[in-house]
């Protein structure tokens, strides 16, 4: 049975509960997990802040050599996570393989800027005195990740805040603790000291989390109702907090677009992870010129997604995560039908065999779409793709920003002032230009309007996990 880390001990609940974690392809048990509460956090909350009285005060350089080997030592493992990552989210082993790899580069990347951020020297008007701007970590930080992706989201949290200098209490989704608590094993064996991050399972242990006094950030990602409660908690003990929240994030592809290469972004976009990402493709509005040969692109490239069982290295595309989400895509899905879209692909469930057993769909695409359609004003967490024809570029920002999201964007067109407005005018985070939707680590990824506020990757990140302080020298 896998356990709790706390303080370095592999831990059981204090309440002695367990719950299992089980397969969405077939529906197995992969392993039994301790259930925890507002107990098990308490503990993990003094560990973090017992350790951070010993890792705040480290030099930084030593700070990011520790982090380097512990790097280093987790990316040995990235085979013997990627298929645990597999079995209990359901994605594909390639698909996991990369999610374990981008974990350990991103504590390695965060460790270069642990001794390269810098404070300030500020010369004082009155002549005799000077002043310096001090950047200090902010202590006991808490981190709650998403099933999506369990192991890329934790690693957006937990790598700029220890190397900062804080000390974290993680929470796994409930369905996806196992990847997470081996990487985070893989980190203390390179030689994270114990203790710098804490692991604790179970619905019960979010609320507990945010609601700790000894914790002074909370890092959450998920869904935008969720953050509104945990903004609202947190509140109470004026926490700081970063939000990464839903999105529908609008892809504008005008009539001299690159058109191979928006259709490759785009399905990668919209079905990677069987669509189920914050940041994807999930409204497309295609220039009439260009709609009928992209379209056809977008059919043959989801014609080649062959759903199944992740660890089969035929499947292209693996099952929907829980049954519950499956059957809120394929509500979405019905609704728009019913309004009179048409289905140009899938729109269904595969048949037969071992789709039996899981939760698995197919990738769907739909044209006529009507104003209104739960497809248009709902995040849509799943690989289902509406598709619009549009007249200009207008029209296309016009209805890419009728949106209460505001995660991520993209515009493809060959015309510098096209996409110069692209750029300036997506009410969004982030906005790709004739480049597939990857978040990279040198760049700031976080929303605006109800996909939240703060900011994961980039120097950005590491900022937000520390707090400033003046300090002003007289004589001595």
């Amino acid at each position: 049975m896998a356990t709790m880390i706390i303080e370095g001990e592999r831990t059981k609940a204090e309440s002695g509960k367990t719950y299992e974690v089980r397969n969405p392809a077939t529906g197995e048990v992969v392993d039994e997990v301790p259930a925890g509460d507002a107990a098990d956090v308490d503990r993990a909350a003094h560990a973090a802040a017992k350790a951070f009285t010993t890792w705040s005060r480290l030099p930084a350089n030593k700070r990011a050599d520790i982090l380097h080997k512990a790097a280093q030592h987790m990316l040995t493992k990235v085979e013997h996570i990627a298929p645990i990552l597999t079995k209990e989210q359901g994605k594909t082993l390639l698909e996991s393989r990369i999610e374990a790899q981008r974990f350990g580069e991103n504590i390695a990347w965060f460790a270069d800027l642990a001794d390269k951020i810098h404070g300030e020297h500020v010369r004082l008007p009155d002549l005799t005195t000077y002043g310096l701007v001090l950047r200090r970590p902010i202590g006991v930080c808490g981190a709650i990740v998403p099933w999506n992706f369990p192991l890329t989201l934790a690693a957006n949290k937990v790598a700029p805040a220890i190397a900062a200098g804080n000390t974290v209490v993680l929470k796994p989704a409930s369905t996806t603790p196992l990847s997470t608590l081996a990487c985070i094993e893989a980190l203390i064996e390179g030689g994270l000291p114990e203790g710098v991050v804490n692991v604790v399972l179970g619905q019960a242990t979010g609320e507990a989390i945010v609601s700790h006094p000894l914790i002074r950030k909370i890092a959450l990602t998920g869904s935008t109702p969720t953050g509104k409660n945990v903004m609202a908690r947190a509140a109470e003990g004026l926490k700081k907090v970063t939000l990464e929240l839903g999105g529908s994030d609008p892809c504008i592809v005008l009539d001299d677009a690159d058109l191979e290469g928006a259709a490759r972004a785009i399905s990668v976009g919209r079905f990677f992870n069987c669509g189920q990402a914050c940041l994807a493709v999930k409204r497309l509005y295609v220039q009439e010129g260009a709609y009928d040969a992209l379209l056809e692109k977008l059919v043959a490239r989801a014609s080649k997604l062959k759903p199944g069982n992740g660890m089969d290295k035929d499947s292209r595309m693996g099952p929907m995560h829980t049954e519950t989400q499956r059957a809120e895509v394929e509500a979405q899905v019905k609704d728009a039908i019913d309004r009179g879209a048409r289905v140009v692909f899938g729109g269904g469930r595969p048949q037969g065999g071992d789709y039996e057993r899981g939760w698995f769909i197919e990738p769907t695409i739909l044209e006529d779409v009507p104003d209104g359609a739960r497809m248009w004003t709902e995040e849509v967490f799943g690989p289902a793709l509406p598709v619009r024809k549009i007249k200009d570029l207008d029209e296309g920002l016009r209805l890419a920003n009728d949106s209460p999201f505001g995660l991520g964007s993209s515009i493809w067109t060959t015309s510098m002032a096209a996409a110069h407005r692209g750029v300036e005018e997506l009410e969004a985070g982030y906005t790709w230009v004739n480049a597939l939707q990857i978040a990279h680590d040198e760049l700031p990824f976080g929303g605006t309007k109800q996909s939240g506020f703060g900011k994961e990757h980039g120097v950005e990140a590491y900022l937000q996990y520390t707090e400033e302080k003046s300090v002003v020298y007289g004589g001595i």
